[in-house]
Parts: structure tokens; C-alpha cells; sequence
């Protein structure tokens, strides 16, 4: 079996040059398929191989202090779903474009398992209405998300600012819990809106397939699209085609 890996760290890079060449030699030795952005701003990376070979992949990079942090969404498949590995040096590893600055602070993260409560019991802890608001794009969204969610006509991240602008009335006296794939486009937005007037923003920590790992599909509709061959992924991480790319 491939083990796949979905990670992300906001943390401060200086170097990211040497970073991404460092990643890339080990990532090569290993046999590792998939990508790897490196950023002003942290790392972002999408691997799969062989588990052992990934796993000394993340003992690695943890070993590295900015990094020592980080945590890793696994899955498995049957076939090698990333047709290569690519490893680029970008001005965000998420296009965003907006004043959010995660290196310096982060925004709060809510465990999987207190969002299930929440949806269970209706609100959240004090009894305020929970709006649970959707960063990805409408192809993503068409495969699946979690029921009654506030989804956005957007197709870039980049525009999610003004569609979550003409939903300010909406949500209102909410407690808004942004979601997305792993985890770090709803930390981008939820520091985004906090700095921008809406109250009570969390990030579900992990994202939908933190989500998938530890609660299951309690409260969600349909699959969660991912970005290689396996397309999405059920709430049972397994892929709904299991073909390499």
C-alpha cells in the first residue's frame, strides 16, 4: 500500500532556496511522488510512497526546529496516485493575496470532535448559532461537504474575501468555524475575518480529512476532493479512484 501524506506549517523561512533543495534531495531518495511548495511563510506538501520511506521523510524535516510541529493527514491507495514529484519555491504556499499573516500568529483551531458536538447539540458551547463556512472553490464543494455549510460561489481562493464580505449580515452573531481540504486555506480565511470585524472565527484543525481521520463522515455529505489521482476521498479515506496519475 502508498501512504499518502497531506501537511502544512505557517513558520517563518528565510531560506527557502536551500529549503526547497534540501526537500527535494530527500524526497528523491526516498522515491517520493507529489509536490512541495516552500514559502516566505511556511511549507505546504502533498507526498505519497512507500511508508516507511515517508515516514523518514517527516523525521527529517522534523528535525528541522521551525518545523518540529508539524502534523501529517495519512491515507493509503493502492497505486502511486502523483505521476512525479514537483517542489517549487512560491510567494504563499496558498495564493491568497490578502494582509494574513499566519507566520506571526495563528488562528484558532477546533477539534474535530468538539465540531461534532456542536453539530450535534445544534449550537456551540455558550448556545450561539454555528455557521460552518466553506474556503474551497464550487468544483470541490460538488463532491461533497458538511451539511447546511455556507458554500461560496468562488472558483480561487483568491476571491474569497468579497463573497465572504456579502455574507457579513448572514453571519452575524455566529460562531463561524471555516473548513477546507487540510487545513490551510481556513486558517488563511478565519485570520483574514477576524482582522476584518467578524467575531468568534475558528479553523477546523486538520481540515476535512482531519475530520474524516478521527470523527468519520458525522455530519457530512458525500466525499472530499483531493488534488491527485485519486480525485476524493470518502469519509473512510478511501480513494474513489485508486489509479496513478
Amino acid at each position: 500500500m502508498i501512504l499518502n501524506i497531506a501537511a502544512y506549517l505557517f513558520s517563518p523561512v528565510d531560506d527557502t532556496d536551500a529549503l526547497a533543495t534540501r526537500l527535494r534531495e530527500r524526497a528523491e531518495a526516498g522515491a517520493l511522488r507529489g509536490s512541495v511548495l516552500v514559502a516566505p511563510e511556511g511549507l505546504n506538501l502533498f507526498l505519497a510512497g512507500e511508508s516507511a520511506e515517508v515516514n523518514a521523510f517527516l523525521d527529517a524535516l522534523r528535525t528541522d526546529p521551525r518545523f518540529a510541529s508539524i502534523e501529517a493527514k495519512r491515507s493509503f491507495s493502492a497505486k502511486q496516485p502523483f505521476a512525479r514529484l514537483k517542489v517549487k519555491r512560491k510567494r504563499e504556499i496558498i495564493a491568497f493575496r490578502r494582509d494574513a499573516a499566519p507566520a506571526q500568529r495563528r488562528a484558532p483551531a477546533l477539534a474535530p470532535e468538539r465540531l461534532a458536538r456542536w453539530i450535534d447539540a445544534g449550537h456551540d458551547d455558550q448556545g450561539r448559532r454555528v455557521v460552518l463556512l466553506d474556503t474551497r472553490n464550487r468544483e470541490e464543494v460538488a463532491h461533497g461537504t458538511f451539511s447546511d455549510a455556507l458554500t461560496l460561489p468562488i472558483d480561487n481562493f483568491v476571491d474569497l474575501p468579497a463573497a465572504v464580505e456579502s455574507q457579513r449580515e448572514a453571519l452575524a452573531g455566529a460562531t463561524v468555524v471555516s473548513f477546507c481540504t487540510g487545513g490551510i486555506r481556513c486558517e488563511k480565511a478565519a485570520l483574514w475575518m477576524q482582522a476584518n470585524g467578524f467575531d468568534r472565527v475558528w479553523q477546523l484543525g486538520g481540515g476535512i480529512l482531519g475530520y474524516f481521520e478521527r470523527v468519520g463522515g458525522h455530519g457530512y455529505d458525500g466525499t472530499c476532493f483531493v488534488f491527485d489521482g485519486r480525485v476524493a476521498l470518502g469519509p473512510d479515506l478511501r480513494p474513489t479512484h485508486d489509479a496513478s496519475a
